[in-house]
């Protein structure tokens, strides 16, 4: 169908880098005037034909987003997704004999769960999240699952190459993790699916191809020091 589009991608301008979904579809929120951002968010990236899903659009999809949005909007800066991580609870549940827990949290989990099996407590609680969104546990929960998230983006793998398929999409444009976002999108859907933890993905030209190259080559996983430090927590 000539002159229909493939694909299309969702962006937000904002000043600084969105932490949760909500701030970025709040209708009440002032206008930010184009001319006065610094931050570009993507935040939505979907095919507009049903017989095209799962179809690669090419490596370099958001870059040549980004080389449009710096032409029309120099002032712009930073070049981030706001995404979520469909695949993390999933892999958790299926891998759950493989969750280790560090002194401390097995402390903090103990102190929670009284006489239940840890594990048992965890990942029933994870099962909770959709109908009680993060209330009594959020203390304890919130750098486990930070840690474990961190720790299922950057080494957990299907192959060589990100075992999550969003992950996967952005690592081959060239992106990098940059930050991981706690309670960043609290609806039943992203509680099941992620714990409501979404990523930040950073697009910096001058890194793209390269970030590419390694993780399409290699399965190198670009990532930020502070999200490698906390996978290594």
């Amino acid at each position: 169908m000539p002159h229909e589009p493939l694909i299309f991608v969702e962006v937000a301008l904002v000043n600084g880098v969105s932490s949760t979904i909500a701030e970025l579809l709040d209708e009440t929120k002032p206008m930010i005037h184009p001319g006065k951002a610094d931050t570009a968010i993507f935040y939505s990236i979907s095919n507009c034909q049903a017989g095209l899903a799962g179809v690669a659009f090419g490596n370099f999809l958001i870059k040549n987003v980004v080389k449009d949005l710096i032409a029309k909007h120099p002032n712009l800066k930073t070049f981030s997704t706001l995404s979520p991580i469909p695949g993390f609870i999933a892999y958790l549940q299926a891998h759950r004999d493989e969750v280790v827990f560090t002194a401390k949290e097995l402390k903090l989990l103990q102190d929670l769960a009284g006489e239940t099996d840890v594990h048992e407590f965890f990942f029933a609680m994870l099962g909770n999240l959709p109908d009680s969104p993060l209330e009594t546990e959020d203390l304890v929960c919130k750098p486990i699952l930070l840690r474990l998230c961190s720790q299922y983006l950057l080494t957990k793998k299907r192959g060589k190459h990100a075992h999550d398929r969003v992950s996967h999409f952005h690592l081959s444009n060239g992106a990098r993790i940059e930050r991981i976002n706690w309670a960043a999108d609290l609806s039943a859907r992203g509680l099941s699916q992620s714990a409501g933890i979404m990523v930040n993905y950073f697009y910096i030209l001058s890194h793209i191809e390269k970030n590419h190259e390694n993780y399409t080559d290699h399965g190198e996983i670009a990532a930020s020091s502070a999200v490698s430090k906390l996978a290594r927590a």
